[in-house]
């Protein structure tokens, strides 16, 4: 195990918000050369793994290059459940066959940042259904014995739906012991997070102490939010996310348009640039010395480089200034083909793929948000003359050419 101080300083400090019970006592672990089994699980709710996601498989990696076991856990059988943290309304209830299906690829998304293939320290993939499908009634109750009620129910969340006379369901009470269980079945010594799971990764650390008698360090990182609305950047639930399947392009454009305030942790979190680096750039950045629009781009090329490799990421970068800065059509267009030699616009933009509904379709023509052959669409009701190689863009980045 390697007990390099400068490398073990980075993994303490970069994204990370919160150390239980404390830096210190894991510092000194760290640097005592002994082995530690790490581990970070996700809920497959939605097929996609994001850049939020990457920060924690980000610290995994860290820990995977000083030498120590690292677990990548897929919630397959929590996801079924529904975790409550930070909901003030239940999750909608998933099937088995639904969890299945959003997990088919994690682990080649995670694959893009964890050595899945390393000869000499692999990292291993786990799913949590393999234990918690096979827990009796008996062990439930014994579980169930070990937390309190007046515990659970003084979570935030909890306490906001009474307020507003909402219900709380006695599955999303079970959820956090379940969750700590993972901890006890895996034997680990620490896991990774975001601070949205702190409690749950504590009902863990209380749980472990119970069932093997020994200390599990949390660390809790750092949730990045938008300044101005102080919504959480990256929210499978909510939708709003850079997976990190995304193309090369879209990764690139969509990081481009994130506000310039979240460049310096952006950085920090989703990238492999030197923590001193980040740091010097961060400092410049609130100084007012170097160009927010030359950092972000730079933001971008790392993030997209990370996931894609340099010319990915030079190709996204030369593709980005040819659509946003030249005005240009994409080089690479989709092709939508069609028999129809006229159509209405709602369902041209559904059929196409570029919006999910008419509601949804009807709402972009009236925000301005829909051009054919670079004209912008006001008639939510017009019926379109279809023409070969006709261009249908929604927002900045979606592009359809038409076919007969």
């Amino acid at each position: 195990v390697d007990t390099n101080p400068k490398k073990i300083k980075e993994l303490l400090e970069r994204a990370i918000k919160k150390i239980y019970p404390s830096k210190k006592a894991l510092e000194k672990l760290l640097k005592s050369g002994r082995r530690l089994r790490v581990y970070y699980g996700v809920d497959p709710t939605a097929p996609h793994l994001h850049l939020d996601h990457g920060t924690n498989l980000l610290i995994l990696r860290r820990f995977q290059d000083l030498g120590h076991q690292v677990i990548f856990l897929i919630g397959d059988f929590t996801a079924q459940i529904g975790d409550p943290s930070g909901r003030l309304s239940p999750r909608v209830q998933l099937s088995e066959k639904e969890v299945l299906r959003n997990c088919k690829n994690y682990k080649k998304q995670a694959g893009k940042i964890l050595d899945f293939q390393s000869k000499k320290n692999p990292a291993k993939v786990v799913y949590n259904s393999k234990w918690l499908k096979k827990m009796n009634l008996q062990k439930m109750l014994k579980l169930l014995s070990k937390m309190t009620h007046s515990r659970i129910i003084a979570r935030d969340m909890f306490q906001r739906r009474i307020e507003q006379g909402k219900e709380i369901y006695l599955n999303e009470f079970i959820y956090p012991l379940l969750q700590g269980y993972d901890s006890v079945v895996l034997d680990v010594d620490v896991e990774v997070g975001g601070s949205d799971q702190i409690f749950n990764m504590l009902v863990g650390r209380d749980l472990m102490r119970i069932y093997r008698k020994k200390e599990k360090f949390v660390m809790a990182k750092e949730l990045l939010a938008e300044p101005k609305t102080g919504k959480i950047l990256m929210s499978k639930s909510e939708g709003r996310y850079i997976a990190l399947d995304e193309t090369p392009n879209q990764m690139y454009g969509k990081i481009m348009a994130l506000p310039d305030e979240v460049i310096g942790k952006g950085l920090e979190h989703w990238t492999m640039v030197p923590f001193s680096q980040v740091k010097k750039i961060a400092q410049q950045l609130e100084k007012g010395k170097i160009n927010p629009q030359d950092s972000k781009a730079f933001l971008a090329r790392e993030v997209v480089k990370l996931y894609y490799g340099v010319k990915a990421s030079e190709k996204a970068e030369e593709e980005f200034k040819r659509v946003f800065k030249e005005k240009k059509l994409p080089s690479k267009i989709p092709v939508f083909k069609t028999s129809k030699k006229e159509i209405e616009i709602l369902d041209l933009l559904c059929q196409t793929g570029l919006s999910t509904s008419r509601s949804q379709a009807k709402r972009l023509i009236l925000q301005g948000g829909v051009k054919i052959n670079g004209k912008i669409k006001t008639n939510w009701k017009e019926r379109i003359k279809v023409k070969k190689g006709m261009i249908v863009q929604v927002g900045k980045r979606k592009f359809i050419k038409i076919s007969c």
